[in-house]
């Protein structure tokens, strides 16, 4: 059996225009959860605690989903029975999400918005592998990053575009979400849910075996993994380690009086701990067959190339994590002059986020264009290299703009980073690892991206206080710092992970 057929760009443009729908809930999400939040009472330092569910959801939900679409098939396929659970539940979410009536429940409507989106999301990575030969993942990765920067566009300015094309009102009273924000949510949910449908309904599977063969075809260092059992007792004594870590942590935050967000990170070390030890067990039981313990197993023996790329995602989505949440009270209250959620100034100013985030997806998308002949030319690692870099300094830039109208032109560099970002560690990622297991290394992957954003919820709001007196566009600055880093980082993972 030769490798995989190249597909054709309709083929492509079908298999991942489900992304487009994925993208206007997540936009939706990104651009106007802090203003819901700071609607219904939330203070700036609360902002990043409330934020934890987002990516706590993704750390749960995706291996999870990775394992079961790995070992799913059934009328509908592997991948595509979780793109549609998961687009029913996310559309039904976003129609709740901005009738929140309290804080406690918006925060808990962003959970389950969240979790549901991830349901879908997390095969849609997987979905580019099964599908594509290794020469033609770049493309594909880049044609999901065209459809989230498309969708994000039209998602990121919809409440400004009710307001200013439909003259619905983008203010309202203390407590209430503008009519222009609900409206929003409530197209987006449509979108989300018709866009995945096309996906599902165009787009067929290669069944097990077939993929299995496939496979068997690829060069054996690309397809290599790790089958050796990792000794029951290293997790026994690793989870102690982390458990004692998680306890001391705690104690020194509670008798310090310190920030309550440092508690998320006092109980990632705990659970962390938690796992190992009853991964030892199942070990020790003769109960490897079981879901958690392949998580387990698969996370401690991941490849090396990902285990480079580890790294890198850990700065960018801290950077990325870190311009979503104080995005809006950056722009609003350095560019706009405003705090008060209830003035025209400040719902101007979260309009104007809208219209950037907008902006930086819709350039985004344009590079997504450029980015597989620019790293076909220069290789991933350079190409994304040189993308992190510009991003980094154009969000720095936002500190010393004052005219909030050229804000526009630094939203290129982080739109081309945000591009970068979606493709090209996948690329790497993907033609490094075994097709049977695509789907569980993928949401491994993303413990990475939700581990630094846990990390920035944790830490963000404390560094804020202590250092910047609460000025949330150092936020951003510390986020165009770390995004240069993850730039940097991409130096460390070796030539040979480039696609064949």
């Amino acid at each position: 059996m030769k490798e995989k057929p190249a597909l054709s760009f309709w083929q492509i443009w079908n298999m991942c225009f489900g992304f487009l729908g994925i993208q206007f809930g997540f936009a939706l999400q990104n651009a106007n959860v802090s203003r819901i939040f700071q609607t219904l009472g939330a203070s700036i330092d609360e902002i990043p605690i409330l934020w934890v569910a987002a990516p706590l959801t993704g750390l749960i939900v995706q291996p999870i989903i990775g394992y079961l679409s790995d070992h799913t098939w059934n009328q509908l396929g592997r991948r595509r029975p979780y793109f549609l659970s998961g687009a029913v539940l996310a559309s039904l979410a976003l129609l709740v999400m901005p009738n929140s009536p309290v804080l406690w429940v918006a925060a808990g409507m962003l959970w389950m918005m969240d979790a549901s989106i991830n349901i879908t999301m997390e095969p849609f990575r997987a979905f580019v592998g099964d599908m594509l030969p290794e020469r033609q993942r770049t493309a594909g990765f880049a044609m999901q990053t065209f459809f989230i920067g498309i969708g994000a566009v039209v998602a990121s300015a919809l409440p400004y575009l009710m307001t200013h094309l439909f003259d619905i009102s983008n203010t309202a009273p203390p407590g209430h979400v503008p009519e222009s924000v609900k409206l929003s949510f409530y197209l987006g949910g449509a979108v989300f849910f018709l866009a995945v449908l096309w996906t599902v309904l165009r787009t067929p599977e290669y069944p097990p075996a077939e993929l299995a063969a496939f496979d068997a075809a690829r060069p054996a260092e690309h397809v290599a993994e790790e089958t050796v059992l990792r000794p029951a007792s290293r997790y026994r004594d690793g989870g102690l380690v982390w458990i004692a870590a998680g306890l001391g942590l705690w104690y020194w935050i509670e008798s310090s009086g310190l920030e309550k967000q440092l508690f998320v990170l006092a109980g990632g070390f705990t659970l962390f701990g938690l796992l190992q030890l009853v991964t030892s067990f199942l070990q020790v039981r003769g109960r490897t067959d079981t879901g958690m313990y392949h998580i387990m197993h698969d996370l401690f023996h991941m490849p090396r190339v990902m285990r480079q790329l580890a790294v890198v995602q850990f700065f960018s989505w801290f950077a990325l994590f870190a311009m979503w949440i104080y995005g809006t009270a950056a722009v609003t209250s350095h560019h706009f002059g405003a705090t008060d959620v209830t003035s025209s100034a400040y719902n101007d100013g979260a309009d104007w986020v809208g219209v950037l985030f907008a902006a930086y997806n819709g350039f985004a998308a344009l590079a997504a264009i450029a980015i597989p002949f620019v790293a076909g030319r220069l290789g991933c690692r350079l190409c994304h290299l040189f993308n992190m870099t510009l991003g980094g300094i154009c969000l720095i830039s936002f500190y010393f703009i004052s005219n909030p109208d050229l804000l526009v032109v630094p939203m290129i560099g982080v739109g081309i980073a945000w591009a970068s970002i979606l493709s090209l560690p996948y690329a790497l990622l993907s033609s490094n690892l075994p097709s049977h297991k695509m789907g569980i290394y993928m949401g491994i992957f993303n413990f990475f991206i939700v581990i630094p954003q846990l990390v920035a919820a944790s830490v963000l709001g404390l560094v804020l206080r202590r250092f910047f007196g609460l000025e949330s566009i150092y936020g951003l600055v510390i986020g165009g710092v770390l995004m240069i880093v993850a730039g940097l980082a991409t130096l460390l993972v070796d030539k040979e992970a480039e696609p064949a």
